[in-house]
């Protein structure tokens, strides 16, 4: 993750290797150098309760690998399979590219990278859970 720029509201929280740091009164920003390591905006995250929809579970996961509540191999067996089963309904274009950006992020171990592509799902999955619910 070496050059990851983490740019940080007043008072946003960040977990950065299990540790939860609060940004001052000021907006700040922190350079990340230390490669591979679990980074995870607090406002991004996803409450265990809200990962009910199918992005939203693939998100999760990459999230606890993020906030080192599971392992790297099993979380990545599971992302593994639950982006190859997002590929297969989201077919558009930007679907396609971002899932297969998350995929080769997995496939480095690269979990930050990983959830920020999963997270550009979020907005498509929601219109077509809209559309689909009338």
């Amino acid at each position: 993750m070496a050059g990851l720029v983490l740019k940080l509201h007043p008072k946003e929280r960040v977990l950065i290797n299990g540790a939860v740091i609060e940004n001052g009164d000021r907006r700040s920003k922190l350079s990340i150098v230390t490669p591979n390591a679990n980074i995870l905006r607090l406002r991004d995250a996803i409450h265990p309760e809200d990962a009910k929809t199918p992005v939203k579970r693939v998100c999760y996961i990459a999230q606890l690998v993020l906030s080192g509540d599971v392992e790297n191999d099993t979380a990545r067996t599971q992302l593994l399979r639950g982006i190859e089963q997002l590929n297969q309904v989201l077919l558009d274009t930007e679907c396609q590219a971002a899932l297969s950006l998350a995929n080769d992020a997995v496939l480095s171990e690269n979990y930050y990278a990983a959830l920020k592509n999963l997270r550009k799902l979020l907005p498509r999955e929601q219109k077509l859970l809209a559309t689909g619910a009338h």
